[in-house]
């Protein structure tokens, strides 16, 4: 029987609302702004990576955030306050970079704080949609619930990017600042509209867990995050995160070079290329998204299972991609490319929705600081992980001389990375299900003793 405080399609898909705005205001200033610096601008291209570098190391403010908002009980505001600082820090974004064509230093500034409080809204935002996703979604419908998401995040990179693209033609500074600024409005208020009494009128609102939802306001931060240290399976999952999007995010930069200077691919090429992974990309989350799901009689296998064989097939992939440079030509690179895409999409949606469930085990009010926490571990790998990748392909080619190799080299130890990852999601939710299995002997134990 459904449990009437759980989430129905219809309230996950307006958290997908959320997800798309995050995503639109994401994909202008890490993208748009990037090619602008670089291009129109003929700004060293170091600048807008360290401010992308920026943005994600402003994110270790995530398991802050999600303490105070598990001492207040709920989400919502930090969801809005969250997005309403995004929307800010795009449109400043914007300007700063307009103003860099004849102030540069200024412009430089402006940017630098653009990109902080870019940094802080997504903390604030994603940390807490999460959270509220872990809580009121029915456990079976985890998996299903972070595709729709995160596949309606893609359609508002896509959307966003198209239209954003259109209207900056001819380029000009103001055109910039005025679509910048006409697309955080409209994601701010559509984040409004959206969660507008989705959680509830009361810092009590319901929950999928029976305790109490609020942490003790006399908790420290501190505190709290010593204590979520001391649970194993956050921990464990912490590093999970850390090393499996650290291999996930350094293939990232590398791919279209790789394809470039060993295949000889052209810019135009490359490019196709990486439409073909991200093609897989989005049918490994379509089909991770039934994990757990049941059609007649059957599942479609558990979130373990998914998310452990995603990484192994990533690995797989990468090791096919190590081979190919030395074999040359006759390699299907394209294959092997959308198959790492489809491995890359299926683990990351399992991932997700192990992360859902395990951020409501343990002790209760501790929610957001374990979403945040994973969300920080997450944010620091993408910003180290295109330096490891890029600098590892230069430091490879340094000590191999030929090309070909030194990528194999590289791609061999993302593919080791994966590996790990799979050996560290095993782990996890072998201790879930030890657990799981101890506490049902208890409970019979008790029913037994009660009857006798």
């Amino acid at each position: 029987m459904k449990n009437s405080d759980e989430f129905g399609w219809g309230r996950i898909a307006r958290l997908g609302l959320v997800q798309a705005s995050l995503g639109a205001v994401v994909v202008l200033t890490t993208s748009t702004l990037n090619r602008v610096m670089i291009v129109e601008l003929s700004l060293p291209a170091l600048l807008p990576g360290l401010l992308v570098a920026l943005h994600y190391a402003v994110q270790v403010a995530r398991p802050r955030v999600g303490h105070r908002s598990d001492v207040g009980g709920r989400r919502t505001p930090w969801i809005i306050g969250g997005m309403g600082i995004l929307a800010i820090g795009g449109a400043l974004a914007s300007v700063a970079t307009a103003w860099m064509a004849t102030e540069r230093g200024a412009g430089i500034a402006l940017a630098v704080l653009s990109f902080v409080l870019l940094g802080l809204g997504v903390a604030s935002c994603g940390t807490n949609l999460l959270v509220l996703l872990a809580k009121r979604v029915a456990p079976q419908r985890r998996a299903s619930a972070a595709t729709l998401v995160w596949v309606m995040m893609i359609v508002g990179f896509a959307v966003t990017a198209g239209i954003a693209g259109h209207l900056l033609e001819p380029y000009s500074g103001r055109r910039l600042v005025i679509v910048a600024a006409a697309v955080s409005v409209i994601a701010f208020l559509l984040t409004v509209l959206a969660v507008a009494g989705l959680e509830g009128a009361s810092s009590s609102a319901p929950s999928l867990v029976s305790e109490p939802v609020r942490a003790p306001a006399s908790t420290t931060f501190r505190a709290a995050f010593a204590q979520v240290l001391t649970e194993p399976d956050a921990r464990r999952f912490t590093i999970f995160v850390f090393v499996s999007m650290l291999a996930f995010s350094a293939q990232e930069l590398i791919l279209e070079p790789f394809a470039g200077v060993v295949f000889g691919y052209a810019p135009g090429a490359s490019t196709s290329l990486s439409g073909v992974q991200h093609g897989g990309v989005l049918v490994g989350m379509l089909a991770a998204g039934l994990a757990g799901r049941r059609w007649r009689g059957r599942t479609f296998g558990s979130l373990r299972a998914w998310t452990i064989g995603g990484c192994l097939l990533s690995a797989l992939a990468l090791g096919g991609l190590s081979i190919s440079g030395l074999v040359g030509p006759t390699w299907p690179l394209k294959l092997n490319v959308w198959v790492a895409g489809l491995a890359n999409g299926a683990f990351s949606i399992a991932a997700i929705g192990s992360m859902m469930r395990l951020a409501t085990e343990g002790q209760t009010g501790r929610e957001g600081m374990r979403m945040g926490l994973w969300g920080a571990a997450q944010a620091v790998a993408f910003a180290v992980g295109g330096l490891v990748g890029t600098g590892a392909v230069d430091l490879a080619r340094a000590l191999i001389t030929a090309p070909a190799p030194a990528y194999a080299a590289v791609f061999a130890f993302e593919a080791v990375l994966f590996v790990v990852s799979a050996k560290l999601a095993s782990g996890v939710e072998q201790q879930a299900r030890q657990r799981g299995r101890s506490s049902g002997a208890a409970r019979s134990g008790t029913a037994a003793a009660s009857m006798s």
